[in-house]
């Protein structure tokens, strides 16, 4: 059975995949790879294959549900977004107000 999937192509618009945005895709995909490295490792190294499945299956399950969590709710933009907050720091220290007065008398200009 052949199955046909649309993507969004339109101009200035993300990326869209099954109500994935963006960079979720690269992530889903990147995950995957992920557990497919993990289930030959996990399998040549000796385990059950039923224990290999259960733990591919459950992690892929869970990797599906967080990053289409991570999509639905920060966006194409939002992640990176809340990642570049987070190297912003809490306060500034400054040794004089110099150069808040300067800023100042630049705006009157």
């Amino acid at each position: 059975m052949s199955s046909v999937y649309s993507i969004n192509k339109g101009i200035n618009r993300p990326i869209m995949f099954r109500g994935l945005k963006a960079q979720y895709i690269g992530y889903l995909a990147g995950g995957l790879v992920a557990l497919i490295v993990l289930f030959a490792i996990l399998y040549i190294s000796g385990v059950n294959t039923y224990a290999c499945l259960l733990i591919i299956f459950g992690s892929g399950t869970g990797l599906i549900t967080v990053v289409s969590r991570l999509s639905h709710k920060y966006g194409r933009f939002g992640l990176m977004k809340r990642q570049a907050k987070r190297s912003l720091p809490d306060y500034l220290w400054s040794g004089s107000r110099k150069v808040f007065r300067l800023l100042r008398k630049e705006d009157t200009l």
